[in-house]
């Protein structure tokens, strides 16, 4: 029995109209940049009060009580190590996304683009999205690769194949059939349709309770946009 590639959990979305993948991307760009802004502004806050305390030494600060003195040290302490652990998970997040941004090439890329791309180059982007996912990729396009043009393995060592159509016209149950006649054939876990294209609803309806992910020109334009913005 084939086991669903339970890896393929939900790096894409529903189907997106092409223009509004662009909004969503902004306005998480945009909070980040206020995060950023609210954590520089709070270690600024913090860097000045510890150097009036520890520089410009107070006279009111030697008036308190000892237990005063300490709770104040041990607050400063604190604020000053939790600001550190959140400036190195900020650092981490953002040498992820450059990993993620190395990994998967420019992806910045519209679906005219991507028509225009050739075959190979198309596979290529393709790949590049997936290795940014965390799989390793394979790439077996050409002659005698019978019918896959992408192989695929997550963490656990499961195998998955993908099968990338540069169309512009629909495409069509038949198609869908035959990925899955290869699916079989492979002995993989899934397999993923990758097109520029628009994918009919009877291709749609055959894959549904089936190991099979299709994903089409305009899901595919708002999949790369969302890579970038985690």
């Amino acid at each position: 029995m084939i086991r669903r590639f339970e890896s393929q959990a939900p790096w894409w979305s529903p189907r997106l109209p092409a223009q509004s993948a662009e909004a969503p991307r902004r306005d998480h760009g945009r909070n980040r940049a206020r995060g950023w802004l609210l954590v520089a502004l709070i270690t600024a806050l913090a860097l000045a009060w510890t150097a009036y305390r520890w520089l410009g030494r107070p006279a009111w600060f030697a008036w308190l009580a000892p237990e005063r003195q300490q709770l104040i040290v041990m607050v400063e302490t604190a604020a000053l190590a939790t600001l550190a652990i959140v400036w190195a998970g900020l650092w981490w997040h953002a040498q992820r996304r450059e990993q993620k941004r190395r990994l998967a090439g420019e992806r910045e890329i519209s679906l005219p683009e991507l028509f225009a791309l050739s075959p190979a180059a198309f596979e290529r982007y393709v790949g590049g999205l997936f290795a940014a996912k965390g799989y390793r990729v394979r790439r077996r396009g050409g002659s005698g690769d019978q019918g896959v043009d992408l192989e695929l393995a997550d963490g656990l060592g499961r195998r998955a194949i993908v099968q990338c159509k540069r169309y512009q016209h629909t495409v069509g149950a038949d198609v869908v059939r035959e990925l899955f006649g290869t699916l079989v054939h492979e002995g993989v876990n899934h397999a993923f349709l990758v097109t520029t294209a628009e994918i009919s609803e009877s291709a749609r309806t055959w894959a549904a309770g089936k190991p099979l992910t299709l994903i089409d020109g305009y899901t595919l334009v708002a999949i790369a946009a969302r890579l970038d913005e985690s």
